[in-house]
């Protein structure tokens, strides 16, 4: 079973729930979930169960109590950033340190690559069918929860104007469908990405271009946090066998390097530099 989750706290996030149910065949059960009500549908031969939370996405640690059977838990959120650029994002979740914004410290959800890639190559296609005047891009891991089944986060930003945009609502909501409808547990070889900005367009060019499946991506301001132990997690939690490390050379500091290397290398990983 598969979990579509949104925050009635999110106007993003309301706004795509909307055109997803005008979109796809959800049928209102008699269940509630937060006070609210629980839709459904089959879809590609997949149950999905669409949910609205009373709080916000980020703290929905309780989530895997609640519905044990999942096997994949996608959010449609908002983004929020200090440039309000137009932006359509993918991201997993999961803390390289202090748990500042939901979630648990040093504790990382695991990463489904290949649906992130199949949002991400949707999200692409919709903007320019759409004629979207916004940035596609992956987003490193960052935020809660912090759950032990596969999460991801498929987002509209970054600020109110874009919120309340219906053409970008629907986006959101078609790519988050994507990748519910070709979900699959057993993908092909993962790779790590490490360095880099917070919006990593060399890690988006690659997984567009060159079909890259990236699962967790850590950003230049989270590596100083990676020793071999937060390495082997980011390889352990992602749902693809991880094969190598790819690593954002130029947008790693040079005091950070040597300690990368060579935790990469205590846990046997291999490396390529772009």
């Amino acid at each position: 079973m598969i979990l579509l989750v949104h925050s009635a706290r999110d106007i993003a996030g309301v706004n795509i729930a909307e055109s997803i149910l005008q979109n796809y065949p959800f049928t209102k059960t008699t269940r509630t979930y937060q006070e609210n009500p629980v839709y459904t549908a089959e879809i590609n031969g997949k149950q999905v169960s669409f949910l609205t939370l009373k709080e916000e996405a980020v703290n929905a640690q309780y989530l895997p109590e609640d519905f044990p059977s999942a096997e994949l838990v996608v959010f449609t959120s908002r983004h929020s950033s200090l440039s309000g650029r137009p932006t359509l994002s993918v991201h997993t979740t999961g803390n390289f340190a202090v748990a500042g914004l939901g979630g648990l410290p040093r504790t990382l959800s695991v990463a489904p690559a290949m649906a992130m890639q199949t949002a991400l190559k949707a999200l692409h296609r919709l903007k320019q069918e759409l004629t979207l005047d916004y940035e596609v891009s992956y987003e490193c891991t960052h935020h809660g929860p912090s759950l032990n089944v596969p999460v991801m986060f498929v987002e509209l930003g970054s600020s109110e104007p874009q919120w309340r945009d219906s053409k970008a609502a629907q986006a959101v909501g078609d790519a988050t469908m994507s990748a519910i409808a070709n979900f699959s547990p057993k993908g092909g070889s993962a790779v790590l990405g490490i360095g880099g900005p917070h919006y990593n367009q060399k890690f988006t060019r690659l997984a567009l271009n060159d079909g890259f499946l990236f699962g967790h991506m850590v950003p230049k301001y989270a590596v100083s946090t990676l020793d071999s132990a937060m390495i082997s997690q980011c390889v352990e939690k992602t749902l693809e066998k991880v094969s190598s490390a790819v690593l954002d050379w130029k947008g790693i500091s040079s005091q950070d390097k040597p300690k990368l290397l060579s935790a990469l290398q205590d846990v046997k990983l291999p490396f390529k530099k772009v």
